[in-house]
């Protein structure tokens, strides 16, 4: 805490300085008696984490986040003691990075995609979240060494496919190279090894030719009157590895290992310095990017250009601003370093990290949690190509995108109806990689219609999800017109007539006690294999006497915090304030169901009579459902409400409806009671363009 602190004093008061010694005694408190697999205090793990952060100069909310980041997980502090003590934007960034709880029935791999998605959620109402999980995962890295080999191989494994390509996309620089090539020596440590040596061979004594480098373009830089600094480098091991197998280079083959940065004072010096680099050493023809004029998804500018340096050797030059470098290094966290403590996150960076996300979570809500990874990573790409418009407007998309991808870049019915595309003029099919600079002219047919082949060379997630919803639409139509044939078929075989299926009094207690809309849905459900016809043609058969409720027991009180084996049904999810009994399961001690439930009806001798206490306390999952008109941004204004109503999230599901102008979600959510929960579904039905919510 002493070596954290002596950072802090560079930039922060010291008030706030105390409020983070404040968090580690806590901390330190909480976590007492853990250890980590190296056999060192697990807090020692936190307070690292906000060491990172202190180095990226973040503010003290996250720094005090990033030290409790592990207590709603690892111990039994709530996050509504977190908000007590430290505040509710503390206790909300830390329930963001925590992972949600185990779910019966999930693997690892569910609830890993699950917690993803929760980690997204998080961020649409505060940025500052992600920066934490990347500075948990960095040390995590860092000291990876002490757990199995399978393990080590899973995380670095997920490193790569998610959380350095994060790094990437919201333009952390140092963040991203480090945690390549951490993962890259976890998951291959003899590729690694062999390519640290092969590049130590190859270069020689590095230092000598970057000092060479460094002073030939300083000294010529300032006789031309620009104030510039120049910092060369050596390139990150898995950034040399991934470029050989993507070129198919050897080693020896790849030129270009050395880096420099010319840091100047504005945007005129950057292209003066260009000027000045193509002067003392000879540019490679092609080999040069404007991402001033052009510049990346995540915020990021720079001119790139590669020369030929001494002896031959190919070097990269990297010129940019300052302002550009804070942006280039540090991303959406360069906005806290100048603007500590401040809420108003309207830097450029941010806003595209927000607009991301947003974009992610409304196109991709709807899925599964594995399919909404999957996307993700799709969507993670780093490499951009650059095309136009027949107006000549740009449009930025995946390296290896084709006109599929950007007919859906332009709009979903665009791509849905394309058959062709004009690239520079000429006819080419769809499969057709795009480059730089093309003019893409897309061809259509209104009879034309998603294709299948289509997911087998589009690159962007924003086609991928627009084929597989067309074609999970048109599996879903077949299974309705296949489903009421089989329900027909069961009814007619009990001597019910079909016309029951029209008779709404006859068919709304059907759909109830199966939790669907419509009858389309319960076709649906049959066809596909989710309900069997027979059973469900037997819902239209008189019902039998309900069976009795078990009574003369005094019930037991409930209050939340027993010892004893006590679980809350999912199937209903009882609130206090709820009418509720006990079922006795095996394994599972009583299973609490509201009184209404439809699984509290049978054997009553399983059955016992449970009443709330009046004391109850503690947190509850319930689920509820809205409908709300589809546009963007709706999803990231529910989450905030939800947040801002002290409920925290722990799944949400958003049924694919392709072509409805509404939406249907379904959350899980936190709340202490029913009183909460009405709380909560006030504010939600004040959000313009939702029109219903509802307790499941």
């Amino acid at each position: 805490m002493e070596a954290l602190a002596r950072m802090l004093e560079g930039y922060l008061p010291e008030e706030q300085i105390a409020q983070v010694r404040r968090a580690a005694a806590f901390a330190k408190n909480v976590h007492d008696g853990q250890r980590r697999q190296s056999g060192e205090p697990y807090v020692y793990h936190p307070l690292a984490v906000a060491r990172i952060l202190a180095e990226m100069r973040l503010d003290h909310t996250t720094l005090i986040a990033a030290i409790l980041h592990d207590v709603i997980e690892d111990t039994g502090i709530s996050r509504d003691q977190i908000a007590t003590e430290f505040g509710a934007d503390v206790a909300a960034l830390v329930d963001g990075v925590s992972k949600i709880a185990k779910i019966e029935g999930r693997t690892r791999a569910e609830m890993q995609a699950e917690s993803f998605r929760k980690l997204l959620l998080a961020m649409t109402h505060d940025l500052r979240v992600i920066l934490v999980k990347l500075a948990d995962r960095l040390h995590n890295m860092r000291t990876l060494g002490h757990t199995t080999t399978d393990k080590r191989r899973r995380i670095a494994r997920e490193t790569l496919d998610i959380y350095a390509p994060i790094a990437q996309r919201l333009g952390i620089y140092f963040i991203r190279t480090e945690l390549e090539d951490l993962a890259f020596a976890n998951l291959y440590p003899r590729r690694y090894a062999v390519m640290v040596q092969s590049v130590k061979s190859q270069l020689g004594d590095t230092r000598k030719l970057i000092r060479e480098v460094e002073q030939k373009l300083s000294t010529t830089l300032r006789e031309e009157g620009i104030g510039a600094s120049v910092v060369g480098r050596e390139k990150n091991v898995y950034g040399i590895y991934q470029k050989m197998r993507r070129k198919k280079l050897k080693l020896l083959k790849v030129t270009d290992l050395l880096g420099f940065r010319v840091i100047v004072n504005k945007v005129d010096d950057a292209y003066r310095a260009l000027g000045v680099a193509h002067h003392v050493y000879k540019p490679v023809p092609g080999e040069f990017d404007d991402y001033i004029a052009n510049q990346k998804s995540n915020g990021y500018q720079s001119l790139h250009t590669s020369c030929v340096g001494p002896g031959g050797l190919k070097i990269e030059i990297q010129i940019r601003t300052r302002d550009m470098h804070h942006v280039a290094e540090s991303g959406i966290a360069a906005h806290w370093q100048y603007k500590l403590g401040e809420r108003d996150s309207q830097s450029a960076p941010q806003v595209r990290a927000r607009e991301w996300v947003s974009g992610l979570l409304d196109e991709f809500g709807a899925t599964s949690a594995m399919d909404f990874v999957d996307n993700v990573k799709v969507d993670l790409f780093p490499d951009e190509v650059y095309v136009f418009t027949p107006r000549g407007e740009i449009r930025r998309l995946q390296r290896g995108a084709t006109p599929v991808d950007f007919a859906y870049a332009v709009h979903s019915e665009l791509g849905d109806h394309c058959v062709a595309a004009r690239l520079d003029g000429q006819l080419e099919p769809l499969n057709t990689h795009l480059r730089n600079g093309q003019t893409v002219e897309v061809i259509t047919s209104k009879h034309a219609r998603p294709n299948a082949a289509w997911l087998n060379f589009v690159k962007t997630a924003k086609a991928r999800a627009a084929v597989r919803g067309y074609l999970r639409t048109q599996r879903e139509d077949e299974a309705v017109r296949l489903g009421k044939r089989l329900l027909e078929i069961a009814m007619r075989e009990l001597g019910v007539p079909s016309s029951a299926l029209k008779d709404d009094e006859r068919l709304q207690p059907v759909l109830a006690a199966h939790q669907f809309r419509d009858v389309e849905e319960l076709y649906a459900a049959i066809g596909v294999g989710e309900r069997l016809a027979a059973l469900v043609a037997r819902h239209f058969l008189p019902e039998g006497e309900a069976a009795g409720i078990a009574g003369g027991v005094a019930p037991l009180a409930i209050e939340g915090t027993e010892g004893l084996v006590l679980d809350y049904a999912r199937c209903c999810h009882p609130l206090p304030g709820d009418e509720i009994r006990g079922h006795i399961s095996t394994g599972r001690g009583i299973v609490v169901h509201r009184l209404d439930c439809k699984h509290a009806k049978a054997r009553p001798q399983d059955w016992v009579p449970l009443a709330w206490s009046d004391s109850v306390q503690g947190d509850f999952l319930t689920e509820i459902r809205m409908k709300t008109v589809r546009k963007r941004g709706m999803l990231a204004k529910i989450t905030a409400e939800i947040a801002a109503a002290e409920s925290s999230i722990e799944n949400v599901q958003m049924p694919d409806r392709a072509g409805s102008e509404a939406i249907e979600m379904r959350f899980v959510i936190t709340v202490r009671s029913r009183v909460h929960l009405a709380r909560v579904l006030r504010r939600l039905r004040r959000i313009d363009g939702v029109e219903r919510v509802i307790r499941a």
